[in-house]
């Protein structure tokens, strides 16, 4: 699957990844990849992992979150094929995935080069940035004019 194109739209900028993006549905995989990463946990849990084998008690501790919260994420991420464990005594140890860690990793430092480029745009975004219309504490001015700019 391949959901990026080229600029006329045709034929996709990867052919060897087999058939076109043609439906919605076509693009599922990916939403679900792009949902699941969008948990701060798992998020920032992906990040711990990214540098290093971490025990779900080191990251109950960094991210003060409870065992089992911590579990369940990093289970759901096992689930994805992201994250593998190993037994360490009573413990387990968990990484990235060999196989999906360099590829996290590329996909996370793409996301962090996005974010430099669009700036703000991303955390004042509407929809599903930080700071939405209901705000009440539209303190920066910066964020005032990005609303008023998008309601008129």
């Amino acid at each position: 699957m391949t959901i990026l194109y080229s600029e006329r739209n045709s034929p996709p900028v990867r052919e060897n990844v087999g058939t076109c993006v043609n439906t919605l549905a076509d693009l599922e995989p990916a939403v679900s990849l792009f949902h699941g990463l969008s948990d701060p946990t798992r998020l920032a849990i992906i990040r711990f992992l990214s540098v290093r084998e971490y025990r779900v008690i080191d990251l109950t501790e960094k991210l003060g979150l409870a065992q089992s919260t911590i579990s369940a994420h990093l289970s759901c991420l096992r689930d994805c094929g992201l994250v593998t464990s190993r037994a360490q005594g009573r413990a387990s140890l968990f990484t990235l995935s060999q196989d999906a860690g360099p590829v996290l990793r590329n996909l996370l430092t793409a996301a962090e080069q996005l974010l430099i480029v669009t700036s703000d745009t991303i955390d004042l975004c509407l929809t599903y940035g930080t700071v939405n219309e209901s705000s009440r504490t539209l303190t920066s001015p910066k964020i005032r004019n990005h609303i008023s700019e998008r309601l008129v």
